[in-house]
């Protein structure tokens, strides 16, 4: 069955240093092979989607990117280099490829222009932002006008997991907690939470997100949520029980989380026009993730709109 894959990674040269720290539980020679194997858009990043069945894989710039940069100026003009990068990448290969924007979020005006020239003039499918920008959330009110433009455009942003602006107290002593195993998780939960909890939702009420790692723990939380926020104070009204919003506005993708437990909570909690494909490639094997979702126990008709029916519908592709 062919699929539609939207959490597959890339790097350009000038941003391997932001990714140092990512890539610190490495030996050189493991370092040097991703970096090789995220630098590559040709035989091995074909031949894996090939392998899967994969017919287009949506790029997006490997985690952190530009989102570090103290430079706000610095960080602008990375973004666009990316962007354009990936243009010229896609341009190869138009069949195959579509593209996530990199944003500097550190200017939300100059953000919000460089996502309209991603997807007027490069014809992008939305944008990945990799969490917090030196400790500044989406939710925060200097993003207005960017999510203004997000909804003018009509295009999703998929919150893709970054590190904590500063890692939480009950880690020390633990790194192995820190990143893909725990944190990540929970950063960026927490983070879809924030924007849930503002009123964001009420405010951009045409806002759509793509959560990945089978929902970022969230669709096992949605009663407790509701529940929880029904007794407490709060000095924000929200239209909707909060367990709404997350159905209502979050689709979720199942990289890197392959097996069925999570696979059909999610599919109970949030239903079946959202969920979609990825692999995480190329920190998953494109190979697994497709051999699990080939042969997870689903209704053919739920497979295909997992593997690429809702993905086309979401991301408005054109095919």
């Amino acid at each position: 069955m062919r699929k539609i894959a939207l959490e597959e990674h890339f790097i350009t040269p000038d941003f391997i240093a932001y990714s140092k720290e990512n890539f610190a539980g490495f030996n050189q020679e493991e370092q040097n092979s991703i970096i090789g194997v995220l630098s590559d858009f040709e035989d091995l990043r074909l031949k894996a989607m090939d392998n899967a069945g994969i017919s287009i894989s949506v790029l997006s710039l490997t985690d952190p990117g530009v989102q570090r940069e103290p430079d706000a100026a610095l960080a602008v003009r990375l973004a666009r280099k990316a962007n354009d990068a990936l243009a010229g990448q896609i341009q190869k290969h138009p069949t195959r490829f579509r593209g996530f924007a990199h944003l500097a979020l550190q200017d939300p005006p100059a953000a919000a222009a460089e996502l309209e020239r991603c997807v007027r003039d490069l014809h992008f499918v939305g944008a990945l932002i990799n969490g917090q920008t030196n400790g500044h959330y989406l939710d925060e009110e200097p993003y207005y006008p960017f999510w203004e433009r997000v909804q003018e455009l009509d295009v999703p942003i998929y919150l893709h997991p970054g590190n904590a602006f500063q890692m939480p107290y009950s880690f020390k002593n633990h790194p192995e907690l820190n990143g893909a195993i725990w944190g990540w998780a929970m950063e960026t939960g927490t983070h879809a939470l924030r924007l849930v909890f503002s009123g964001f939702f009420d405010r951009f009420p045409s806002i759509r997100l793509i959560l990945g790692h089978m929902g970022e723990a969230l669709p096992y939380f949605l009663w407790r949520f509701d529940s929880r926020w029904g007794i407490m104070k709060h000095s924000i009204e929200l239209k909707k029980p909060p367990s709404q919003y997350i159905k209502d506005h979050i689709a979720i993708t199942i990289s890197g989380m392959y097996a069925n437990e999570p696979l059909l909570c999610a599919l109970n909690a949030l239903g079946e026009d959202s969920l979609m494909f990825s692999t995480d490639y190329p920190y998953e094997s494109s190979q697994a993730a497709a051999q699990f979702i080939e042969q997870a126990p689903l209704k053919e008709d739920v497979r295909q709109k997992i593997c690429y029916k809702n993905a086309e519908r979401f991301l408005n592709l054109n095919l």
